[in-house]
């Protein structure tokens, strides 16, 4: 009777913990800086994920952005990062210099995004208006190893320069640049972001400002991933011209160790759901699918795969 009643029991703790084990399917989306572009997407993409895949708990981690999102994925510590496309080159080949040890072989592309534009603003009182206004000044480089950081580093050296000629380096999240050039301690940013970056708008709305421009010779010295690109005239207040600059394709990356279901699922959900996206963040409205199956430094998952053949972008 005994052994009767514990198989019972044993039999209805499985039935009971089948569902909870199901609810507990966890997609943590790795972000970037809370004043970015990266993080409204995520927290979109958290709602999206959420509330259309059954038995999903999703959570939105804000970090340091693409280097630190790119080792989080290969340490299992989440299922889907934003990382910009010179930082996934550089994980794939475990380029040290760039903040990695060794090649992160487990990650997988879900597909290309939208663009990342270089974005050097400068208070209107130092007089900054060229790159080479810069030498002697401080500069805010975004987080150190992040993927502005990796940005500010090649966009100097195609100018011919590098930290040392900067009067003051300062290795600063997107927000925290902004105040301390509110405050005069601080004469200029360099913010690798989508177009329209919160941070940046927040400067322009309380304080003159210069976009410095990026000729594309410079541009063309760095190469690919690299292209030459424009900020529009009015991305900001006070600016009143297109600005040439430099710009990077982001991209959505996962796991090797995310199932090929979820990864679909994922994918699909990131396409079939581009006004959310664009409604988070105006960079959102660059998000296409047409492109979203080329041009990566690395494989896709075959998740993605499966979607972009039922869409006919891969045969």
């Amino acid at each position: 009777m005994k052994s009767r009643l514990l198989g019972v029991a044993i039999a209805a703790a499985c039935v009971l913990s089948a569902p909870q084990a199901r609810a507990q399917q966890f997609i943590n989306i790795l972000t970037g800086g809370t004043s970015g572009v990266y993080y409204p997407l995520g927290v979109a993409m958290g709602k999206i994920y959420g509330d259309k895949i059954p038995g999903v708990k999703t959570q939105v981690q804000a970090t340091k952005a693409s280097v630190e999102n790119l080792v989080l994925l290969q340490r299992g510590s989440g299922e889907i990062a934003f990382s910009l496309g010179d930082s996934l080159k550089a994980a794939w080949e475990g380029d040290e210099e760039a903040g990695f040890k060794s090649k992160l072989d487990k990650l997988r592309v879900i597909g290309a995004i939208y663009p990342n534009y270089i974005q050097i603003v400068a208070t209107a009182e130092s007089g900054i208006k060229t790159l080479a206004d810069l030498k002697g000044k401080s500069l805010s480089v975004g987080a150190p190893k992040s993927g502005t950081e990796l940005n500010s580093r090649a966009i100097l050296k195609a100018a011919g320069m590098d930290y040392k000629d900067i009067g003051k380096v300062e290795y600063l999240p997107f927000a925290e640049s902004v105040d301390l050039m509110k405050n005069r301690q601080l004469t200029a940013t360099l913010q690798s972001a989508g177009l329209g970056v919160a941070s940046l708008k927040d400067l322009s709305n309380s304080s003159e400002i210069t976009v410095v421009s990026v000729p594309k010779e410079v541009v063309d010295k760095i190469g690919p991933p690299f292209v030459a690109a424009t900020i529009p005239s009015g991305t900001y207040k006070g600016q009143d011209k297109d600005v040439p600059t430099a710009a990077v394709i982001n991209y959505l990356v996962t796991s090797s160790a995310v199932s090929d279901d979820v990864a679909y699922q994922m994918t699909k959900l990131i396409f079939d759901n581009l006004p959310e996206l664009a409604n988070a963040h105006a960079a959102g409205r660059e998000i296409k699918l047409e492109g979203a199956a080329t041009g990566s430094p690395v494989p896709l998952h075959p998740g993605a795969i499966r979607y972009y053949k039922e869409k006919g972008l891969i045969k």
